[in-house]
Order: structure tokens, then C-alpha cells, then sequence
């Protein structure tokens, strides 16, 4: 159903404030050219981290130079912590660089990396049917280069020296891996992202003395030193109504800088406002606090997860995404709480949804229910090996929010140290706030 059908028949529905969303979910999929070399292109959405990322047309594939401790912690959390790596990026794989890698070669190694990626079935081809397998022509000699782009092992320095440190002006890291994530930002008309840096500490322990100095300055300057994480950076559609603030594609960019020197103890809360409610771009104080109140659920389990293991993250970051286009968000919620009703009434169990206080005519009915699961009594149950029903819960629903965890150069795990109290400190103050902007 289009967006426009659907907000221009008469007055939008009442949404349910108190609801949360089910999990976030990839539009369908629509038919497109096969991926060509100079279809691998810079990522542009990158509100903070390092530069060099690239992306597909398309923007569904994501892949970021990265050192092997970031793809160890990636694989390790996939292998020995499925609910830790819930809250990660889907991570496909990794690529090995050489001076020579080409985008072409990249371009090549992508559909062997889909392929042997240890993910649902239905997301895999959803993947796979935007790559057009059918209709790549790729020279044999490229393909048995590529083919080796996957295969270097990883190796964790082991040296006991701290070279010296400079600031990275230029946001690139020196590396020979890249890693394949399915890009969280995909799948939304206008995207709204933010990323929030966590913890108090910033640095790990090998980190030189003169970084150490440096990011100690930066935390205690700015909301890291009593709220334990501060906004890197934001993208805001339509964030300002004079339009000289907002570039090409109408966004409002909040730097880095936005982060560190304007954003204070005092006015926090009504920074991270400005990324939530936005009448200019259709989200008014309904849809504003419907996203808040999702985005406090989530964050409260992925409190829940980091309660739950031994980890440390330095440096790492929460990605909030949602879409920014008002009447999008709404058409999104609508029909997904439409699904999700259409499910009960068949007698179909749900865990998670969007209610609407119209359905059924009840004025107590947002109760919010899931994503689609089997029926109940369990006689549908998950033994289906084609996995032909799942399928739909991969693609039919429209996107509406996502929380990644992200950043992992300076992870790891930590068995019998207890939970990251660094870390939490900056969830836990996010929890709040959210909560409080859902109120």
C-alpha cells in the first residue's frame, strides 16, 4: 500500500503511545540491475566512526575496513553469544585487502561471502536476490582472486610495545580486513540516524598514554562524564526549517563537534528531542512518542544482554535508526499493527507488534504484539526445514526503527570479570532518557 493512499483517507488513525514495535524488518524486495563494479560506492550516511566504508547501489550491503580483533569479537559473539550478537550488525563475513585489491575483485568475493554466511535462510535470500546470481558475468580469473579475499587467517598482535600515538585526521584506519554487514539504514525512505558513544573510559587497555590523555579530556568536557555516552553525531530529515542548514537530500547534519561542544548535562534531553520529534517532517508528539517508547524497550534488553555477559567495549556505540518521514512512519505503523491483527484473528500466536487504539473498536487495545511466529498449540511449529514461512516476516514488513550495537575495534571477552559497568553506565542513562521522552 502506498504512503500517499494511506494518509490522505480522511484523518490519520489514533496510535497506540504505550505500544512497542516488533523487531525491524526488510521491505520486500523489488527487482533491480545486477551490482556492477561502479555500483560499489562511498557509504554516505556515516554520522560518525571511521571514513573508507562502502556500500552497493543499493546501500543493503555494508563494508567497513576493520582490524582482526573487530571480526574475531564479530564471529565469536555469532558462535558463542546469539543473544549478544542479536543486538550486532548481521554480519555476513570478511574480506582480506591487499594493495591490490580492486572494487572489482570486492564486488566478485561478495556472493561466495553471502553464500557460506551463517544466517536465516530467508534473510540469505533475500540477500542473494538483490546480488541477480543468475545474471553475473565475472571473468573466471577474477573470481579465483577474489575467491582468496576471504581466506587470511586472523592475527591478533601480540607485541607488548605502545607506539606512539597522533590523532586520525583523516577517520581512516590502517588495515588489511574489511568486514560485510548488512547495513542497518537500509530499507527506509528517510532514514533518521543517530550514534551514541558509551562509556566513560574510551580507551582500551593498550591504548598509547597520549590517547589515553586525549579521550580522558574529551569525557570529562563533555555529557560522557555524567550520563556515560554523548552523541557523535546525528542525521535529522528535515531538521530545520531554513533551509540553508539541511544539504542535497534535505537533511540536517549534527556533527561531531555539535556532540562535544554543544550538547551539555542541561540541555541533553532536548538535543536528543530534536532527533525523536520533528513537525517539519510529519513526526508530531504521537509518533514521537511512539518511537521514543520503542527505542526505551530496546534499550532496556540490550541493558538486559550487557547485564548478562562478560564483555568489554571501548569506544563502541549504540546506531539508532528510524524512518524520518513522517507520513512513511506512520503508513509503517499502520500496516504493520494491521498484520499483526490480521494474524490473531487467523489464530496465528504473535510475540511482539504496533497496536492501534481503533482496532477492533476497543479503546484499550494497544497492546502491542510481534513478529509472526508459529500457531498456536505449536502443531506450525519451526520443523519446516524449507523455512518457506518465515520468509514473510524477513520481507513484508516496512522498516520503522532499528538499535544496532556497533563498533568493535576494541572488544572483547572477559569470563569471570563481571558485566561492562563502563559501558551500561551510558545505556542506563539512555534508558531514561528515552523513557522520558515516551512519557
Amino acid at each position: 500500500m502506498g504512503v500517499a493512499n494511506n494518509m490522505s483517507a480522511g484523518s490519520p488513525k489514533k496510535l497506540a503511545t504505550s505500544a512497542t514495535f516488533p523487531p525491524a524488518k526488510r521491505g520486500k524486495s523489488r527487482e533491480r540491475d545486477m551490482p556492477k563494479q561502479s555500483d560499489l560506492v562511498d557509504y554516505n550516511y556515516a554520522v560518525a566512526g571511521h571514513a573508507g566504508t562502502l556500500c552497493d547501489a543499493d546501500g543493503e550491503l555494508f563494508i567497513k575496513p576493520c582490524t582482526a580483533p573487530e571480526i574475531n569479537f564479530y564471529e565469536s559473539a555469532h558462535a558463542l553469544h546469539p543473544d549478544f550478537a542479536e543486538w550486532m550488525p548481521l554480519y555476513l563475513g570478511s574480506l582480506a585487502l591487499t594493495e591490490n585489491t580492486t572494487d572489482e575483485m570486492i564486488h566478485a568475493a561478495i556472493p561466495g561471502i553471502v553464500e557460506q554466511a551463517d544466517i536465516p535462510t530467508p534473510i540469505k535470500e533475500e540477500i542473494q536476490s538483490h546480488l541477480h546470481l543468475d545474471e553475473r558475468h565475472i571473468p573466471q580469473a577474477l573470481l579465483q582472486r577474489s575467491a582468496t579475499m576471504g581466506a587470511a587467517p586472523l592475527v591478533v598482535p601480540t607485541s607488548d610495545e605502545k607506539p606512539s600515538w597522533v590523532p586520525n585526521k583523516s577517520r581512516k584506519i590502517t588495515t588489511d580486513r574489511a568486514v560485510v554487514l548488512e547495513n542497518a539504514s537500509f530499507g527506509y525512505k528517510k532514514p533518521n540516524i543517530m550514534d551514541a558513544k558509551l562509556g566513560l573510559r574510551l580507551w582500551a587497555d593498550d591504548a598509547p598514554a597520549e590517547k589515553q590523555a586525549r579521550f580522558d579530556e574529551i569525557a570529562n568536557e563533555t555529557t560522557h562524564k555524567h550520563n556515560g555516552f554523548r552523541v557523535a553525531g546525528m542525521r535529522v530529515y528535515k531538521g530545520s526549517e531554513d533551509a540553508a542548514d539541511l544539504d542535497e537530500e534535505g537533511y540536517r547534519i549534527y556533527d561531531k563537534w555539535w556532540g562535544r561542544k554543544t550538547v551539555n548535562d542541561g540541555n541533553l534531553l532536548s538535543s536528543l528531542k530534536q532527533f525523536i520529534f520533528n513537525r517539519a517532517a510529519g513526526i508530531d508528539e504521537e509518533l514521537g512518542k511512539i518511537v521514543a517508547g520503542a527505542f526505551a524497550t530496546d534499550l532496556r534488553r540490550v541493558q538486559e544482554v550487557l547485564e548478562a555477559h562478560e564483555s568489554r567495549m571501548y569506544s563502541a556505540s549504540l546506531l539508532f535508526v528510524f524512518e524520518g518521514d513522517g507520513a512513511a512512519l506512520r503508513a509503517a505503523i499502520e500496516e504493520t499493527s494491521a498484520s499483526a491483527q490480521a494474524s490473531i484473528n487467523a489464530g496465528i500466536r504473535v510475540d511482539s507488534g504496533i497496536g492501534m487504539d481503533e482496532v477492533n473498536g476497543s479503546s484499550n487495545s494497544n497492546k502491542m504484539y510481534v513478529s509472526l511466529d508459529e500457531a498456536d498449540g505449536g502443531e506450525s511449529g519451526g520443523d519446516d526445514e524449507s523455512g518457506s514461512d518465515d520468509s514473510e516476516d524477513y520481507s513484508s514488513m516496512p522498516q520503522i526503527y532499528s538499535l544496532k550495537l556497533i563498533d568493535f575495534a576494541h572488544a572483547k571477552w572477559v569470563p569471570g570479570q563481571g558485566p561492562d559497568e563502563n559501558i551500561l553506565l551510558g545505556v542506563r542513562s539512555l534508558v531514561k532518557l528515552f523513557e522520558d521522552m515516551s512519557q
